[in-house]
Protein backbone atom coordinates (compact mmCIF):
# COMPACT_ATOMS: atom_id res chain seq x y z
CA UNK A 1 0.00 0.00 0.00
CA UNK A 2 1.60 3.40 -1.09
CA UNK A 3 1.18 6.78 1.18
CA UNK A 4 -0.95 9.41 0.30
CA UNK A 5 0.92 12.33 -1.50
CA UNK A 6 1.44 15.19 1.22
CA UNK A 7 -0.64 17.97 0.75
CA UNK A 8 0.90 20.44 -1.52
CA UNK A 9 -2.02 23.41 -1.11
CA UNK A 10 -2.69 23.92 2.44
CA UNK A 11 -6.04 26.39 3.57
CA UNK A 12 -6.41 28.81 6.84
CA UNK A 13 -8.77 31.25 8.18
CA UNK A 14 -8.16 33.97 10.43
CA UNK A 15 -10.19 36.93 10.93
CA UNK A 16 -12.60 36.45 8.27
CA UNK A 17 -9.35 35.68 5.46
CA UNK A 18 -8.70 32.28 3.63
CA UNK A 19 -5.57 31.71 3.22
CA UNK A 20 -4.31 29.18 0.82
CA UNK A 21 -0.59 28.37 0.08
CA UNK A 22 1.13 26.80 -2.56
CA UNK A 23 3.17 24.60 -0.91
CA UNK A 24 5.10 22.49 -3.71
CA UNK A 25 8.72 23.09 -4.06
CA UNK A 26 9.87 19.81 -5.58
CA UNK A 27 8.01 21.19 -8.77
CA UNK A 28 8.33 25.56 -7.94
CA UNK A 29 4.61 25.00 -7.26
CA UNK A 30 4.05 23.61 -10.99
CA UNK A 31 0.39 23.53 -11.91
CA UNK A 32 0.36 19.48 -11.60
CA UNK A 33 -2.52 17.65 -11.48
CA UNK A 34 -2.43 17.41 -7.52
CA UNK A 35 -1.75 20.91 -6.37
CA UNK A 36 -4.68 21.64 -9.27
CA UNK A 37 -7.13 19.93 -7.60
CA UNK A 38 -6.28 20.89 -4.08
CA UNK A 39 -6.24 24.36 -4.72
CA UNK A 40 -9.70 24.14 -6.27
CA UNK A 41 -10.83 22.24 -3.52
CA UNK A 42 -9.60 24.76 -1.01
CA UNK A 43 -11.02 27.88 -3.22
CA UNK A 44 -14.69 26.29 -3.03
CA UNK A 45 -14.31 25.81 0.84
CA UNK A 46 -13.67 29.26 1.18
CA UNK A 47 -16.45 30.10 -1.39
CA UNK A 48 -18.82 27.95 1.06
CA UNK A 49 -17.66 29.18 4.52
CA UNK A 50 -19.42 32.09 5.66
CA UNK A 51 -16.40 33.06 8.19
CA UNK A 52 -14.28 34.18 5.15
CA UNK A 53 -14.61 37.48 3.32
CA UNK A 54 -11.59 37.46 1.75
CA UNK A 55 -9.39 35.18 -0.37
CA UNK A 56 -5.39 35.30 -0.44
CA UNK A 57 -3.65 32.79 -2.38
CA UNK A 58 0.61 32.72 -1.58
CA UNK A 59 3.52 30.71 -2.16
CA UNK A 60 5.38 29.04 0.71
CA UNK A 61 8.37 30.15 -0.81
CA UNK A 62 9.70 32.58 -3.10
CA UNK A 63 8.36 30.92 -6.21
CA UNK A 64 4.85 31.81 -6.43
CA UNK A 65 4.06 28.94 -9.71
CA UNK A 66 6.14 27.98 -12.56
CA UNK A 67 3.32 27.04 -15.05
CA UNK A 68 2.24 23.89 -16.47
CA UNK A 69 3.84 20.77 -15.10
CA UNK A 70 6.02 20.15 -18.32
CA UNK A 71 6.85 16.12 -16.83
CA UNK A 72 2.88 16.14 -16.53
CA UNK A 73 2.64 17.57 -20.28
CA UNK A 74 5.57 15.62 -21.71
CA UNK A 75 4.10 12.16 -20.48
CA UNK A 76 0.62 12.54 -20.74
CA UNK A 77 -0.39 15.07 -22.92
CA UNK A 78 -2.84 18.00 -21.63
CA UNK A 79 -5.79 18.03 -22.84
CA UNK A 80 -7.52 17.69 -19.15
CA UNK A 81 -5.29 19.64 -18.21
CA UNK A 82 -5.91 23.02 -20.20
CA UNK A 83 -9.39 22.49 -19.67
CA UNK A 84 -9.05 22.57 -16.28
CA UNK A 85 -6.74 25.76 -15.61
CA UNK A 86 -9.76 27.60 -17.81
CA UNK A 87 -11.79 26.28 -14.92
CA UNK A 88 -9.57 27.46 -12.65
CA UNK A 89 -9.41 31.18 -13.32
CA UNK A 90 -13.44 31.11 -13.74
CA UNK A 91 -13.72 29.58 -10.67
CA UNK A 92 -11.11 32.96 -9.65
CA UNK A 93 -13.21 34.97 -11.15
CA UNK A 94 -16.68 34.46 -10.45
CA UNK A 95 -16.27 33.27 -6.16
CA UNK A 96 -18.62 35.31 -4.31
CA UNK A 97 -15.34 36.53 -2.68
CA UNK A 98 -12.43 38.96 -3.69
CA UNK A 99 -9.51 36.93 -4.29
CA UNK A 100 -5.92 38.64 -3.69
CA UNK A 101 -2.42 37.35 -4.74
CA UNK A 102 0.61 37.65 -3.09
CA UNK A 103 3.67 37.33 -4.56
CA UNK A 104 7.58 37.74 -3.47
CA UNK A 105 9.23 35.88 -6.11
CA UNK A 106 8.78 34.40 -9.12
CA UNK A 107 5.31 33.97 -11.46
CA UNK A 108 5.79 31.87 -14.71
CA UNK A 109 3.55 31.16 -17.45
CA UNK A 110 0.68 29.70 -16.32
CA UNK A 111 0.52 31.04 -12.54
CA UNK A 112 0.12 34.55 -14.44
CA UNK A 113 -2.65 33.39 -15.12
CA UNK A 114 -3.74 32.58 -11.56
CA UNK A 115 -2.50 36.34 -10.58
CA UNK A 116 -4.39 37.73 -13.51
CA UNK A 117 -7.50 36.28 -12.63
CA UNK A 118 -7.12 37.45 -8.57
CA UNK A 119 -9.56 40.51 -8.32
CA UNK A 120 -6.25 42.39 -6.46
CA UNK A 121 -2.41 40.94 -7.34
CA UNK A 122 -0.18 42.38 -4.98
CA UNK A 123 3.65 41.57 -6.07
CA UNK A 124 7.38 42.39 -4.27
CA UNK A 125 8.68 45.20 -7.01
CA UNK A 126 12.03 42.92 -7.88
CA UNK A 127 9.66 39.65 -8.41
CA UNK A 128 10.19 38.51 -11.91
CA UNK A 129 7.38 37.46 -14.87
CA UNK A 130 7.12 35.45 -17.79
CA UNK A 131 4.97 34.45 -20.27
CA UNK A 132 7.68 31.80 -21.40
CA UNK A 133 5.76 29.81 -23.63
CA UNK A 134 6.71 31.45 -27.07
CA UNK A 135 10.15 29.66 -26.17
CA UNK A 136 8.88 26.05 -26.30
CA UNK A 137 6.69 26.53 -29.55
CA UNK A 138 3.45 27.19 -27.19
CA UNK A 139 1.58 30.45 -26.82
CA UNK A 140 -0.20 31.79 -23.98
CA UNK A 141 -3.27 30.54 -25.43
CA UNK A 142 -5.58 29.47 -21.96
CA UNK A 143 -3.81 32.55 -19.80
CA UNK A 144 -4.89 35.04 -22.22
CA UNK A 145 -8.52 34.65 -21.20
CA UNK A 146 -7.50 36.68 -17.92
CA UNK A 147 -3.66 38.24 -18.91
CA UNK A 148 -5.27 39.99 -22.14
CA UNK A 149 -8.15 41.12 -20.19
CA UNK A 150 -5.93 42.78 -17.30
CA UNK A 151 -2.44 44.12 -19.67
CA UNK A 152 -3.02 47.04 -21.95
CA UNK A 153 -2.38 45.66 -24.92
CA UNK A 154 1.49 46.83 -25.75
CA UNK A 155 2.52 45.41 -22.84
CA UNK A 156 0.97 42.03 -23.69
CA UNK A 157 2.32 42.26 -26.88
CA UNK A 158 5.95 42.89 -25.85
CA UNK A 159 6.09 40.38 -22.87
CA UNK A 160 4.05 37.52 -24.70
CA UNK A 161 6.14 37.69 -27.92
CA UNK A 162 9.35 37.90 -26.25
CA UNK A 163 8.85 35.81 -23.48
CA UNK A 164 11.24 37.95 -21.30
CA UNK A 165 11.27 39.00 -18.07
CA UNK A 166 10.16 41.84 -16.20
CA UNK A 167 9.78 42.67 -12.57
CA UNK A 168 6.76 43.63 -10.36
CA UNK A 169 7.20 47.17 -10.78
CA UNK A 170 6.80 46.55 -14.46
CA UNK A 171 3.80 43.93 -14.23
CA UNK A 172 2.17 46.69 -11.63
CA UNK A 173 2.81 49.71 -15.02
CA UNK A 174 1.79 46.81 -17.60
CA UNK A 175 -2.02 46.42 -15.62
CA UNK A 176 -0.93 42.57 -14.38
CA UNK A 177 -1.05 43.51 -10.95
CA UNK A 178 -2.61 46.13 -9.15
CA UNK A 179 0.18 47.56 -7.12
CA UNK A 180 4.52 46.45 -6.58
CA UNK A 181 5.88 47.34 -3.33
CA UNK A 182 9.09 46.44 -1.60
CA UNK A 183 9.67 42.76 -0.86
CA UNK A 184 10.28 43.83 2.59
CA UNK A 185 6.63 45.24 2.80
CA UNK A 186 4.96 43.24 0.99
CA UNK A 187 3.67 41.05 3.91
CA UNK A 188 2.54 43.82 6.28
CA UNK A 189 0.73 45.60 2.90
CA UNK A 190 -1.50 42.58 2.09
CA UNK A 191 -2.52 42.36 5.54
CA UNK A 192 -3.74 45.61 5.54
CA UNK A 193 -5.72 45.31 2.11
CA UNK A 194 -7.57 41.60 3.11
CA UNK A 195 -8.20 43.84 6.47
CA UNK A 196 -9.97 46.43 4.75
CA UNK A 197 -11.43 43.97 2.56
CA UNK A 198 -12.56 42.30 4.74
CA UNK A 199 -15.13 45.06 6.41
CA UNK A 200 -17.28 44.39 3.25
CA UNK A 201 -21.16 43.40 3.81
CA UNK A 202 -20.72 39.73 2.21
CA UNK A 203 -23.45 40.94 -0.11
CA UNK A 204 -21.93 43.72 -0.96
CA UNK A 205 -18.43 42.36 -1.96
CA UNK A 206 -20.62 39.09 -4.10
CA UNK A 207 -22.62 42.04 -6.21
CA UNK A 208 -19.99 44.04 -6.82
CA UNK A 209 -17.52 41.49 -8.03
CA UNK A 210 -20.37 40.21 -10.08
CA UNK A 211 -20.32 43.90 -11.79
CA UNK A 212 -16.66 44.45 -12.09
CA UNK A 213 -15.91 41.03 -13.57
CA UNK A 214 -18.99 40.34 -15.95
CA UNK A 215 -17.23 41.38 -19.18
CA UNK A 216 -14.15 38.83 -17.94
CA UNK A 217 -16.53 35.45 -17.14
CA UNK A 218 -18.48 36.70 -21.05
CA UNK A 219 -14.79 36.22 -22.53
CA UNK A 220 -13.51 33.05 -20.58
CA UNK A 221 -17.27 31.57 -21.45
CA UNK A 222 -17.02 32.58 -25.39
CA UNK A 223 -13.30 31.65 -25.47
CA UNK A 224 -12.15 29.35 -23.18
CA UNK A 225 -12.90 25.87 -25.20
CA UNK A 226 -10.63 27.23 -28.49
CA UNK A 227 -8.06 28.51 -26.11
CA UNK A 228 -8.32 25.20 -24.56
CA UNK A 229 -8.11 23.17 -27.69
CA UNK A 230 -5.26 25.68 -28.94
CA UNK A 231 -2.97 24.77 -25.79
CA UNK A 232 -3.50 21.19 -26.34
CA UNK A 233 -2.98 21.00 -29.87
CA UNK A 234 0.25 22.81 -29.45
CA UNK A 235 1.64 20.94 -25.77
CA UNK A 236 1.18 17.90 -28.62
CA UNK A 237 3.20 19.49 -31.14
CA UNK A 238 6.71 17.83 -32.10
CA UNK A 239 8.53 21.25 -31.98
CA UNK A 240 6.85 21.49 -28.26
CA UNK A 241 7.42 18.05 -27.65
CA UNK A 242 11.09 18.20 -28.60
CA UNK A 243 11.85 21.49 -26.87
CA UNK A 244 9.91 20.19 -23.68
CA UNK A 245 12.43 17.36 -23.46
CA UNK A 246 15.54 19.81 -23.82
CA UNK A 247 14.28 22.15 -21.27
CA UNK A 248 13.86 19.11 -18.70
CA UNK A 249 16.88 17.81 -19.85
CA UNK A 250 18.83 21.06 -18.55
CA UNK A 251 16.90 21.06 -15.13
CA UNK A 252 18.28 17.44 -14.46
Amino acid sequence: MTDAPAELVHYAVSDAVATITLDSPANRNALSRQLVTELFAHLERAGADDDVRVVLIESSGKVFCSGADLSEASAEGMEAGTRRIVDLQRLIVTLDKPVVTKNLGAVRAGGIGIVAAADIAVSAEDATFALTEVKLGLAAAIISLTVHHRMNPRAASLTTLGGEVFTGAEAAAYGLVTRAVPADRLDEEVAALCASLATGAPQGLRESKRILNGDLVARIDVLGEEMAATSTRLFASDEAREAMTAFLARKK
